[in-house]
């Protein structure tokens, strides 16, 4: 087959994307020497992104609509830069088959499907008809065109419940609902339809049977245009919530070797339907015994990097010199399969408030070095903002080793030593999910992190012996760097005096408002600390990390510390704590919040109102829905109690901690 005039060698590359897979395309672009260019809304003029490229444009305003969905604008960009090409990475645009098109009448080489190959597989309906002709297995379902309440309701009916009503274009987890009885369909129907129209601009729906109990499995598919068609063996994605993954790994533990192969050529079929050129990720759902199509991804996946550290194949660069209209470089049976690697994706989310997206400035960024098989891909960097605007996805922690259970050990180090402050992540969460011993075991499925929620997000635990010592500490290294600069000075001992002796108190808050006290005593002699009735010596030395070594009665810790004010932030063997250092002036009071108020957790926009003024309420029951950082949020009652006020409407689009509705509690 002769290479596709679309495919051709190119100098300037746009991408047109941001955070992390842009930061990803441009490392790779750069290494292969191309002229890179950023895109950009007014949130993100100062992102990391827009440093690393060579040249930077302007799309639009904050919202996605305006800028990152902007097909013209972002043609336009690609033209004003002299891009020759553009790479969509993932999400927004990556998948729309109008975009490609455009691309196309504007010769820009579009690193990715043509947009013909897009519509035939993009569409998850247009997709499973396309494979039931090619003789692909599929979990039963409606993939049709008509969209009225009444075919939809009929076609669920037909296939029986529970079934997963999802948006026909995208993915994510986005407009995804599962029903188990047909009282729930029609709303589920419209939330999904809502959803689905702000992420992907299409509420096309399909309906699917629901498997019980199911695991996700995944290959990676690459195409040139000279009819050459890999598979890069399969990735594992069970672990997922709100039908979003959450922890990938490849290859599957689930698959023997035979399975592998089939699952493998199963890919390369369906890809083969249509010719396909470029980087792709056919998805299949297993229930344990029988494996089933669900749909193809048409671009790059967030979850590429495991499957990079098993071939030692950089995806980006191959779908590169694709685009190029090169050859690919190896041929099937030359990809070879070594060890196993496990990512996790860290969020600026909440995990112990629904999680809930977390937006704000990161004040610390600090992540473990890149060796021995760990590898950080990252779209932010300290002095950032997270907006609400966007995915809160922040970087992906990703480690390769030889073994599945040493893999897991890496990745869960890497976690560990992952320090970001002005933001809630999920990292402790992570943390929690990869040592869960069923996971180690892969006694798993997609629907394992909902049922051991409670136990994978634990209340924190409150600060032991180590940590008060270590904020105390942390505090007297900051109040005295000139001494403990000099090696041999007397004074490089905690609080050392020729003569008597002395003893200083430091208090501390932590959790529901709990304070504890350590006493430090210091003087002429090895300084102490006690609390309450307990005194041990210590001693401490900086380390070359920015953290700082404690010995406690002849037991060292490694402790990472940032102090800001009267706050403290401490990571030491036993977790990360946050903590106030309570003024001994006073001035610690702070203002606290009426419960009865109804407020915006997040920035965002009032899509729905669920309730109305003067309705009785029971504890829980759903007041209205917001919609931040594209995913719906419903703010429900916090007691039993009588809608009082409304105070927004929908469409509205609200700050954080403006207030939206208030309850009267029950009398």
């Amino acid at each position: 087959m002769m290479a596709s005039a679309q495919y051709r060698r190119f100098r300037t590359l746009l991408i047109a994307n941001r955070g992390e897979i842009a930061c990803r395309v441009i490392r790779t672009a750069k290494a292969m020497g191309l002229r890179t260019v950023a895109v950009y809304s007014e949130a993100d003029r100062d992102a990391l992104h827009v440093a690393m490229a060579d040249e930077a444009v302007l799309l639009g305003p904050a919202r996605a609509r305006d800028s990152y969905l902007n097909i013209e604008r972002v043609v336009d960009a690609a033209k004003k830069s002299g891009a020759e090409a553009l790479h969509p990475g993932y999400g927004f645009l990556s998948e729309n088959a109008e975009f490609a098109q455009a691309c196309a009448d504007a010769k820009l080489v579009f690193v990715g499907p043509t947009a013909a190959m897009m519509t035939a597989m993009g569409s998850k309906s247009g997709s499973k008809m396309l494979m039931e002709k090619a003789g692909v297995p599929l979990v039963p379902g409606f993939h049709g065109e008509a969209q009225d309440e009444k075919t939809l309701a009929d076609a669920a009916d037909k296939i029986g419940f529970p079934v997963l009503v999802k948006a026909s274009a995208g993915g994510g987890g986005r407009g995804m609902r599962i029903v188990r009885s047909a009282g729930e369909l029609a709303a589920a129907i419209v939330s999904a339809k809502r959803e689905a129209k702000a992420a992907f601009g299409d509420d096309r729906m399909l309906i699917e049977k629901y498997v019980d109990n199911p695991r996700h499995i995944e290959v990676q598919i690459i195409g040139d245009s000279h009819g050459n068609l890999l598979s890069l063996f399969e990735r594992e994605c069970t672990l997922q919530r709100r039908h979003q993954k959450v922890i990938e790994e490849a290859p599957s533990p689930t698959l023997n070797a035979t399975q592998r192969d089939a699952v493998c050529a199963a890919a390369r079929k369906a890809a083969g339907a249509v010719n396909y050129v470029g980087a792709g990720t056919i998805e299949f759902v297993s229930n344990g015994k029988d494996v089933f199509f669900i749909e193809m991804n048409t671009r790059l996946q967030v979850e590429h990097p495991v499957t990079e550290l098993i071939t030692g194949i950089d995806l980006v660069e191959w779908q590169l010199r694709v685009a190029f209209g090169e050859k690919l470089p190896l041929k099937q049976d030359e990809i070879r399969l070594n060890g196993h690697a496990v990512e996790a994706r860290v969020y600026a989310e909440n995990p112990h408030k629904n999680f809930m997206p977390s937006v704000g400035k990161i004040r610390t960024w600090r992540t473990p070095v890149e060796t021995d098989g760990l590898r950080i891909d990252a779209g932010y960097r300290e002095g950032d903002a997270v907006s609400p605007h966007y995915d809160a996805m922040l970087a992906k922690v990703i480690a390769w080793a030889p073994t599945r259970d040493a893999a897991i050990d890496r990745l869960n180090r890497g976690l560990e030593e992952t320090d970001v402050r002005g933001v809630v992540t999920n990292i402790p969460f992570l943390s929690a999910l990869v040592t869960h011993p069923k996971v180690r075991a892969n006694a798993i499925d997609t629907g394992f992190i909902e049922r051991e929620l409670k136990n994978l997000t634990p209340e924190a635990p409150p600060p032991g012996r180590l940590e008060l010592c270590a904020a105390a500490t942390a505090i007297l290294i900051q109040e005295a760097p000139a001494a403990l600069a000099e090696a041999h000075s007397p004074w490089r001992r905690a609080g050392w005096m020729p003569v008597g002796r002395r003893q200083r108190v430091f208090t501390f808050r932590h959790g529901q408002g709990a304070e504890q006290e350590i006493r430090l005593h210091y003087g002429n002699g090895p300084a102490t600390w006690s609390i309450g009735e307990h005194e041990f010596s210590f001693s401490f030395s900086t380390a070359l990390d920015g953290g700082f070594d404690l010995t406690l009665d002849d037991r060292k810790s490694h402790i990472f510390a940032v102090i800001e004010g009267h706050e403290l932030y401490l990571r030491t063997r036993n977790g990360r704590f946050d903590l106030h250092w309570v003024d001994p002036f006073g001035g610690d009071d702070e203002e606290q919040v009426g419960e009865d108020k109804i407020v915006a957790p997040l920035p965002g926009t009032v899509v729905a109102l669920l309730a109305e003024v003067g309705a009785t309420l029971e504890k829980g029951a759903p007041i209205l829905t917001l919609e931040v950082m594209k995913m719906e949020q419903t703010l429900r009652a916090p007691f039993a109690g009588v809608l009082k006020a409304i105070k927004c409407k929908v469409g509205d689009i609200v700050q954080e901690g403006v207030e939206l509705a208030e309850v009267e509690p029950a009398a």
